[in-house]
């Protein structure tokens, strides 16, 4: 005897070996012995074979009308074999009815399941309703198997091609459209990006990298809603100074000024005035939500996304020409051994007599012009000339500065590496196209007004930072337990020390336009110089606040994002200077696992051919195919140019600092900070 019985889905036919009440052992075609429930079992029969059975129902079954097979089901509950006999005839066969059985369980739409085979016929509006929904299915494959045709061809649909970067980076696996990619990819035998680029889907390199940004950090677009600047309603004393700011002349967010006193008294007292949002802009506020969701301007060549609307930096920035609200850090020191003999915090409006721009000025602005400043003017802008004497005592200043920190440091900081500058000529501050005509100019770490400015700015972090220690009032802190290899730095809510610095303390507050962690930590410092040692139950944020923590941890990867999408945008820029210039060789130098740096261009870049030699070596590279998507180029040792042993080593700063080696659509950038002190006071810092 042979038995049909269903087992997990799917209906299957034996010979019974023994049977009980509740269940029968049966040996399958295969030689597999199953045992299986007498509630499963459907069928008992002598012939024909089982095989025989399951091969002729399963052709009867093709043919079976289900709309046919509707209309004769009964309106009540009904078995397989009596629907067979309606449709087939009162005689029905043993395959006949198990081809019935096999049609009404393929066909829920039409028929459900009601039992052990049983079923009930589904309503007609249902039945219309999932009609309707498998033709629709049926039209999307084949609309999915039509994009995925042209795709192998050569052609991207235009549905394919709108979205294209949600496809890529972001994809919805449901959408016809991401089917359609890995039908054609599956097809091709190529990887998706490799399938839409001989597709023509990019179309712009620069787009592509750009787009997929946005896609993920700025999925609703970089635009700003409605907002105000609210008013500083604090009536703010004037202070009695003359402040000049030292940014790019791109620079729109003008946070710091310095002022200096007391020149030629024994005392001088130095001004760091920084621009003060906080005094207006509260927590909660609309404009905090904001600043809170960018967290930081993200710079790129030659276009920047704000953290805050423009007008709103309009209306704190410290503009030339204007009395600006500023928090400022006044630090006296003797005038001959320039000692710290004390410091103190002020709210307040400072006049801003000038916005000097390094880049219009690092020409004149050299160490010997200020270490003479009753010297030749040798050609200076007049606006140099006029703060000429504050300046040559904020260099003295700043190299005394940097000399104390490397005391506590261990080591001299070796920045031997030059910065670059990028300019796009005729993009107008908009979003670049990718096809500008870029221009790279190197610019030294450590120029005179960099070192002023970035050694007062530390000055005030780390004031700032212990102070706000010593009150009990929490803050965003930067760390860094040691130089070892490998330590990095830390934010928290702690106040320790930064080893990479040299200071005891270190809080960034310089840059609340641009950092919301600045702006974090400048409302606690404007609690701090309104209540003093009560500072802690005033400030905002209070002891082991939970929201401090979400920020710092919220900041830490945006900013790790955002200066990723910098050095990809800069490694850009940097390709395409070099298929502008049509350049084919570089002068570069080996510095480790067969990886090389440009010695003119802020490129780094893998070498065939450099196994051999030793670290520092100099070489002439041959340039390979340049891939704007991978952000890759490969160079050939075509000659070595140094005659005698290279360097073991370089600096440490060196180590920590090496510029990223893109790869394909994934760009992995490993982002270690250098020292505050080498950065540039434009609005395009170096990574």
């Amino acid at each position: 005897m042979y038995v049909l019985f269903e087992e997990a889905g799917k209906f299957l036919s034996g010979r019974v070996l023994s049977e009980a009440d509740t269940s029968a052992q049966v040996e399958l075609d295969s030689g597999k012995r199953v045992k299986a429930k007498a509630a499963n079992i459907l069928l008992k029969f002598d012939k024909p074979q089982p095989a025989e059975l399951l091969r002729d129902a399963q052709a009867l079954a093709a043919g079976i009308e289900l709309d046919l097979a509707w209309e004769f089901a009964s309106e009540e509950e009904f078995g397989f074999a009596d629907l067979a006999r309606e449709y087939f005839s009162d005689k029905a066969s043993l395959a006949q009815q198990v081809a019935m059985l096999l049609r009404l369980f393929d066909a829920p739409h039409y028929f459900r399941r009601a039992g052990k085979g049983r079923f009930r016929k589904a309503p007609a509006e249902i039945v219309q309703q999932a009609l309707a929904a498998i033709e629709k299915k049926k039209q999307l494959q084949a609309q999915i198997t039509a994009w995925a045709s042209e795709l192998v061809a050569g052609h991207c649909p235009p549905a394919v091609r709108e979205q294209l970067y949600r496809i890529l980076f972001k994809p919805d696996k449901n959408a016809p459209e991401y089917k359609a990619v890995v039908e054609a990819s599956r097809s091709s035998q190529l990887a998706p990006l490799a399938l839409l680029q001989k597709a023509g889907a990019i179309d712009s390199a620069y787009q592509f990298h750009w787009r997929r940004f946005l896609l993920e950090y700025f999925p609703k677009g970089t635009g700003f809603p409605p907002l105000a600047a609210p008013a500083i309603k604090e009536d703010l004393p004037l202070a009695g100074v003359q402040a000049f700011s030292v940014d790019d002349s791109s620079t729109t967010e003008i946070d710091d000024a310095l002022s200096v006193q007391g020149l030629g008294s024994g005392t001088v007292t130095v001004g760091i005035h920084i621009a003060a949002p906080g005094l207006a802009v509260q927590p909660g506020t609309p404009l905090d939500q904001v600043a809170r969701q960018r967290l930081s301007t993200v710079y790129m060549p030659g276009y920047k996304v704000t953290m805050l609307p423009d007008d709103v930096v309009q209306a704190y920035t410290l503009q030339e020409g204007r009395d600006c609200p500023a928090v400022s850090l006044y630090a006296s020191f003797d005038e001959a051994s320039l000692a710290l003999k004390s410091t103190e915090t002020k709210l307040e409006r400072v006049p801003i007599a000038a916005n000097l721009r390094h880049d219009q000025l690092d020409a004149f602005l050299t160490e010997e012009w200020l270490e003479n400043p009753a010297g030749p003017d040798n050609g200076a802008p007049e606006v140099a000339v006029r703060v000429r004497e504050p300046l040559a005592f904020l260099f003295r200043l700043a190299r005394q500065l940097k000399a104390q920190r490397e005391i506590v440091r261990g080591k001299p900081e070796n920045f031997n590496r030059p910065d670059y500058n990028f300019r796009l000529h005729g993009n107008d501050g908009q979003v670049p196209e990718g096809d500008e005509q870029v221009e790279i100019t190197v610019r030294r770490r450590g120029a005179p007004l960099d070192l002023v400015v970035s050694e007062a700015m530390i000055l005030a972090n780390s004031t700032w930072g212990q102070w706000l220690a010593d009150l009990g009032v929490p803050a965003i802190y930067r760390s860094q337990a040691s130089l070892a290899p490998g330590v990095k730095v830390r934010m928290g809510t702690k106040s320790l020390p930064h080893a990479g610095i040299g200071v005891k303390s270190y809080a960034w507050s310089t840059s609340p336009l641009r950092r919301y962690t600045d702006l974090v930590n400048q409302w606690q410092i404007v609690a701090a110089a309104r209540h003093g040692r009560t500072a802690a139950l005033a400030a905002p944020f209070k002891p082991k606040d939970a929201e401090l923590f979400s920020i710092i941890s919220a900041f830490d990867g945006a900013y790790s994002a955002y200066n990723a999408n910098q050095a990809a945008m800069e490694r850009f820029w940097t390709l395409r200077f070099l298929q502008q210039a049509g350049t084919r060789e570089i002068v570069a130098t080996v510095f480790k696992d067969n990886l090389a740096r440009a010695e003119d261009l802020p490129l780094v870049l893998p070498v065939m051919g450099a196994q051999d030699l030793p670290r520092g070596a100099r070489v002439r590279l041959k340039l390979g195919d340049i891939d704007l998507i991978a952000l890759d180029v490969k160079g050939t040792v075509a000659e070595r140019l140094d005659t005698v042993p290279a360097l073991a080593g370089t600096s440490e700063e060196d180590d920590g600092d090496e510029e990223p080696v893109a790869g394909p659509i994934a760009i992995a950038v490993d982002v270690e900070e250098t020292a505050e002190s080498s950065a540039p006071a434009g609005d395009n810092p170096p990574l």
